[in-house]
């Protein structure tokens, strides 16, 4: 969904930041029928906001004043560069060389618009440099993690992005086919484009809806027999509980063909606590804390405001999986006959 004009009227009424997620002293949620803090609506989680922090912050949280300008002037100039260069592809439409790499989605796709200042050097704030923590010895790490060529590997294929080759579908990417969003988690990751959730409420259940490849995470808030440990989920299994005005999730069960985070490990022995609490009226602080003792050292914490939407969530079309799947293993094929 393009909310790019939504977003920016939400800059005129709102002071919320991408990074932090400013409490008013005296706010209170407003309630459910059923006297919950009523978190329901459509939320924005895109940031600006790195998820790692640059190495020369060190344990520098927040910017300073004058770096809070610098990031500003860099993110306009970066957007007015990619705006001309796709001008520039308007009036000189010539294909790329053949050989090269020509790219993902070109940037009317991509969600740019900031809200408020980036205060934060990095939305991870646990470990205290803002970094992944180091990775268990042993651990894998996926390669084939971004659009672009494919990178060498094996069956199954881990990676959320890119593929090890095109000999069938089972070798690309998982969110090339369709099985799990890029950016929607669970956690949430922000970033790209369909960085939208919406969430509805009753007094049993939640209901975390995510834009990107449509998945609905029903979470129950009332005590549940868990799972057997034999039943594993792409996206986990979630329980739910109110801790006064925050709504706690924790997910488990998740299936091992997911990475664990990022590209490293897989899922198998996550656990995923997510909290959700209504600061203002238009903001949600969101913060997840990832612990994962077979992939990584140490916890994984971190933060990011969700910013209410002027607007409704649409049917996901996943178009990679449904028409270009067809089209990248025809191309393989045809390149096969051509022993190229």
């Amino acid at each position: 969904m393009k909310i790019r004009l939504l977003l920016i009227i939400f800059i005129l009424i709102s002071s919320v930041s991408l990074s932090i997620a400013q409490a008013d002293d005296d706010y209170r949620a407003p309630r459910t029928e059923w006297g919950q803090p009523d978190l329901q609506g459509v939320w924005n989680f895109n940031s600006s906001t790195p998820l790692q922090r640059p190495e020369q912050f060190g344990t520098q949280e927040f910017l300073t004043p004058e770096e809070v300008e610098q990031d500003r002037i860099r993110l306009a100039e970066r957007r007015r560069a990619l705006d001309a260069a796709e001008a520039k592809l308007v009036v000189d439409p010539q294909a790329p060389p053949v050989g090269a790499d020509p790219g993902g989605y070109n940037t009317f796709w991509y969600e740019n618009a900031s809200i408020g200042e980036n205060v934060r050097t990095s939305l991870i704030i646990h470990p205290e440099n803002g970094r992944l923590p180091a990775r268990v010895e042993g651990a894998a790490e996926h390669g084939a993690n971004k659009v672009g060529p494919d990178v060498p590997g094996e069956r199954p294929v881990l990676a959320v992005l890119g593929g090890i080759s095109a000999d069938g579908p089972e070798d690309r990417g998982l969110s090339e086919r369709c099985l799990i969003g890029f950016n929607a988690g669970p956690p949430f990751s922000g970033g790209g484009y369909n960085a939208n959730a919406q969430i509805f409420q009753n007094k049993d259940h939640a209901v975390i809806l995510t834009e990107m490849v449509h998945d609905a995470r029903i979470v129950p808030l009332v005590d549940r027999a868990p799972l057997d440990d034999d039943i594993r989920l792409w996206s986990g299994d979630s329980r739910g509980y109110w801790d006064g005005e925050t709504l706690v999730v924790t997910t488990k069960n998740f299936t091992d063909l997911t990475p664990s985070f990022s590209r490293f490990g897989n899922s198998e022995d996550k656990t995923l606590t997510e909290r959700f609490t209504r600061v203002n009226r238009y903001t949600i602080e969101y913060e997840w804390t990832l612990e994962d003792p077979s992939t990584f050292s140490d916890k994984i914490v971190a933060t990011m405001p969700m910013t209410k939407v002027g607007g409704l969530l649409y049917e996901f079309g996943c178009n990679e999986g449904n028409y270009g799947m067809l089209n990248i293993l025809r191309g393989e094929r045809m390149k096969e006959k051509r022993g190229d």
